[in-house]
């Protein structure tokens, strides 16, 4: 009389178990776990923009503006139609919520909005910047998450940091994933706002993403992560003589690292040094370029130093300077953090606020390849300064 019920007891457990590991655990889910992905969709608008105010610009607190584009996996060509789905704390450290919040939401506070890039891949987020948790163990912090149309999962990206903040120790640097690029925001000030350009690469360093055609990087970090800093020696140019951090001092606006490590070829290294000469030139403050040599063999540093510096007097080089580290994989000088390849001809290395934005190996000095440095530097022209004013939500 009982072995029925028992029966239907243990089918309906073994279909909930199954249910249950369906949904946990889908092997290959793009982006893998994510416990956050169903706050995505709540409370969604149907119709959302590309620029968004978030209930946070209302809050008495420093007023900041994250902008930039969303590229598809190759670091260039611009992704429409993405959403961002973004929450963080109020000014005091808080997921504070309001009456109007769903319930259901509680834990992202009411800071919490979404925008969708437009047909050129941009986006504008106008926010206030968050506090840092009241126990201070973590650096204050934005949670960003993409839905892409052509994908049916929504993943998270690495955190929006920022660089100013004491409690990002180089440790935590050095722990991030970098999913989608690196999260770190440097700002710029224009009045009484912080702008912080952020660009976010679709599949770059997230678990399961589709596979691409896009050739990884075989010297160097990809596009959209950022040049780790580094202390080269200076044989020529305006910190001649000294260790300088070319990122760290100069790292504001856009950058050219030319590296060449094992395999030297002096005729087309003077080639390219007299382009970027004139590139510097042309583009004044808004240029620096730093050649880096990394030759193991036979390495000596006074004799590097003065093989360098001749090569500064033969060109005449004003704004262009020669560096060097006694190989790509040093370890003193933390080049090596950048995994750049000694064994290729050269490396060329485009940042913008030390983020990459072009990665070149083996780059003969033509025409055409001098074309391709100056497009891609055009393309990527500081536009910061040029903002609408937000778009003020009541």
């Amino acid at each position: 009389m009982r072995i029925i019920p028992i029966l239907i007891l243990i089918v309906i457990l073994s279909i909930g178990c199954e249910a249950q590991n369906t949904s946990i655990s889908k092997p290959n889910k793009v982006g893998g776990p994510f416990e956050n992905g169903d706050f995505f969709y709540v409370d969604m608008p149907e119709n959302i923009k590309s620029i968004d105010t978030s209930p946070g610009w209302h809050q008495e607190g420093q007023k900041i503006c994250i902008t930039g584009t969303i590229f598809e996996i190759d670091g260039i060509t611009p992704a429409p139609n993405v959403i961002l789905y973004y929450y963080h704390t109020d000014i005091n450290g808080l997921y504070s919520a309001t009456p109007y919040l769903n319930p259901k939401v509680n834990r992202h506070g009411s800071i919490r909005s979404w925008v969708k890039s437009d047909a050129n891949g941009k986006y504008t987020i106008y926010t206030v910047r968050p506090g840092v948790y009241p126990d201070r163990g973590e650096p204050a912090h934005i949670h960003p998450a993409i839905k892409e149309p052509m994908i049916d999962e929504e993943y998270y990206i690495d955190d929006f940091v920022f660089d100013d903040d004491i409690l990002l120790t180089t440790a935590k640097r050095k722990k991030m994933e970098n999913r989608g690029g690196s999260g770190i925001l440097r700002f710029l000030q224009k009045g009484d706002l912080l702008i912080a350009e952020k660009n976010i690469i679709l599949g770059l360093n997230i678990p399961n993403y589709p596979k691409d055609n896009k050739k990884k990087s075989i010297s160097g970090n990809e596009v959209g992560e950022d040049v780790i800093s580094f202390t080269p020696f200076h044989a020529w140019g305006p910190d001649r003589g000294s260790k300088t951090c070319p990122i760290c001092k100069y790292g504001r606006y856009q950058g050219i690292l030319y590296l060449v490590g094992n395999k030297p070829d002096w005729l087309e290294i003077k080639k390219w040094l007299i382009f970027l000469e004139s590139e510097s030139v042309k583009r004044e403050k808004y240029l620096k370029v730093y050649f880096v040599y990394g030759n193991e063999t036979k390495y000596n540093k006074e004799y590097r130093e003065k093989e360098l510096a001749k090569i500064g007097r033969e060109l005449n080089l004003e704004k262009v300077a020669l560096t060097f580290v006694p190989s790509l994989m040093d370890k003193k000088s933390e080049i090596n953090l950048n995994n750049f390849n000694p064994e290729v001809e050269n490396t060329i290395l485009l940042y913008k606020n030390r983020n990459i934005i072009g990665n070149y190996t083996d780059l003969k000095p033509t025409a055409s390849n001098f074309l391709m440095i100056k497009k891609r530097l055009d393309e990527t022209i500081n536009e910061l300064f040029y903002l609408s004013e937000p778009d003020r939500k009541n």
